[in-house]
C-alpha cells in the first residue's frame, strides 16, 4: 500500500508531507488566527488571515501566501479530474521562495506537459517540487544546479 500523504498548494505549487513526517510536527501555540510550530528544532510563526473549507490565506513574516490542504479524497477527485480550476497560462516559472537549486528536470526546447516536474528546489531542509501546471515549452532556463535563488526570481522561461 503507498505511504498516505497531505499535499498543501502554497503560491500555485504542491508540497507533499507523507503522514509519519505530519506526526513530527509539535504544535507549540494555536490562539484564534495565530498559530505556531516546531518542526526538526525550528520554529515557524505565522496568523492565519482567512479560512474557508481547507483553503487558507495565511501570513508568514508579513507576506502572504494561498494556502490548500488536500486530503486522501482531494486527491483522489485531482487523479480523476474533478477538482481541477481553470488555470491561465503562465510565460515563467518564478521561485514560490529562496532556496537552493537541487536539480533542473527539464532542458531548453523540452516540450513539457501538465503537472512534468520542472526543477527541485530546496528550501529550510526540505525539497520541494516544483510542477508545470499547464502544457508548454521550455525556452530557456536561467538558473543552474546548486544555484540560490530568492523569492520571484525567474527561474525558466516557457513558450
Amino acid at each position: 500500500m503507498p505511504e498516505q500523504k497531505i499535499i498543501v498548494n502554497a503560491g500555485g505549487f504542491d508540497f507533499e508531507f507523507e503522514k509519519d513526517k505530519i506526526a513530527k510536527f509539535e504544535i507549540v501555540n494555536n490562539k484564534d488566527e495565530n498559530f505556531s510550530f516546531l518542526y526538526e528544532n525550528q520554529n515557524i510563526k505565522g496568523n492565519i488571515i482567512s479560512a474557508d473549507n481547507k483553503k487558507y490565506i495565511i501570513e508568514l513574516d508579513g507576506e502572504r501566501f494561498p494556502v490548500q490542504i488536500k486530503n486522501e479524497l482531494d486527491q483522489v477527485l485531482d487523479q480523476m479530474g474533478l477538482n481541477k480550476p481553470k488555470t491561465t497560462k503562465i510565460n515563467a516559472i518564478k521561485a514560490p521562495m529562496p532556496g537552493l537549486v537541487i536539480e533542473i528536470c527539464v532542458t531548453e526546447g523540452q516540450e513539457i506537459i501538465e503537472n512534468d516536474k520542472v526543477l527541485i528546489l530546496e528550501a529550510m531542509k526540505m525539497e520541494n517540487v516544483i510542477k508545470i501546471p499547464h502544457e508548454a515549452v521550455v525556452k530557456k532556463i536561467l538558473v543552474k544546479t546548486g544555484q540560490a535563488v530568492e523569492k520571484g526570481q525567474t527561474l525558466i522561461e516557457l513558450a
